[in-house]
């Protein structure tokens, strides 16, 4: 409220707000005379916890297609394997479609060094930093933890995503994608459309200042609004078993004069494993595709 308001909601011209004057003058000489008694407060009401219904069979399915081809344990070669393996499949449509051989070999060419720029992209998180500190995905790793990440720029036929593949000890435990939020029209770019999305595909999540999750057992797919700062909505998807010793072997060997990193506070405030959520290439397109239709 400002200054102004202020003294128009205690208007002297109004006799109750003289007789809240009044009130304050005499509890003020009152407490001057040290006759004044402290009020006691009232009782501290508990916030009551929302009940978030299990996710369904048909939310399930749906989080386990973002997986894709896609396994949580995978070696990094094993990831590249699926991707070249994907790679290869779109790149022999445009190669069967023309006769040119000029530009067969040229696709061929944008082929492997599409590949090749996938194995480049390989990063292990030890002592030195990288670009990657100060990023989109800053808070989703740690280093000195045997932890390490492959990253994949789908930016073909219009798309401008990237999917992060998160390791520790050399085995595949989340994906990250940082989707192109410009697929949604502008009057629906928002996070709020973006849950609304969600929930129709995994029914209702819990609902933290992150995001909203949804988690089985198994699996757990987070959304997160990075609008703000990189214009992109988030998805993660997180195996809970393993994230358990991550984050176990992230406070073992922390820093002492550090902080915690994002994900190892979380954990350690709230109590519990709260992660996120990733997605397939056929089920990011038709979560974006829902964010072009008019509500």
């Amino acid at each position: 409220m400002s200054r102004i308001r202020s003294r128009n909601w205690i208007s002297t011209k109004a006799p109750w707000a003289l007789a809240l004057i009044g009130s304050l003058a005499l509890a003020g000489a009152a407490q001057a005379k040290g006759k004044a008694k402290p009020k006691p407060k009232p009782p501290a009401t508990k916030p009551v916890p929302v009940k978030v219904p299990p996710v369904s069979a048909e939310g399930k399915k749906a989080m386990v297609e973002l997986l894709g081809a896609f396994k949580f344990g995978m070696t990094k070669d094993e990831v590249v394997g699926v991707l070249g393996k994907q790679i290869d499949e779109r790149y022999a449509e445009k190669i069967t479609a023309t006769n040119d051989v000029n530009t067969q070999d040229k696709l061929r060419k944008e082929k492997k060094d599409e590949l090749a720029a996938i194995t480049k992209s390989y990063v292990e998180f030890k002592g030195q930093k990288t670009g990657w500190d100060v990023s989109i995905i800053d808070d989703q790793f740690a280093r000195n933890t045997d932890e390490s990440m492959l990253v994949y720029w789908e930016n073909a036929a219009g798309k401008n995503q990237r999917r992060f593949f998160l390791f520790f000890e050399g085995k595949l435990w989340r994906m990250f994608i940082a989707l192109d939020s410009k697929k949604i029209s502008d009057e629906q770019r928002n996070f709020a459309t973006f849950r609304t999305i969600m929930e129709s595909r995994f029914g209702a999540g819990a609902i933290d200042p992150t995001g909203e999750e949804w988690k089985t057992p198994e699996l757990a797919v987070k959304a997160i609004d990075r609008l703000r700062f990189y214009d992109a909505f988030c998805l993660v998807v997180t195996d809970p078993r393993a994230e358990k010793q991550v984050v176990d072997n992230r406070v073992a060997k922390a820093p002492a004069a550090k902080g915690q990193d994002g994900l190892m506070k979380s954990v350690l405030e709230k109590g519990d494993d709260k992660i996120g959520l990733d997605e397939n290439a056929g089920a990011v397109d038709a979560i974006i595709g829902k964010g072009k239709q008019k509500p």
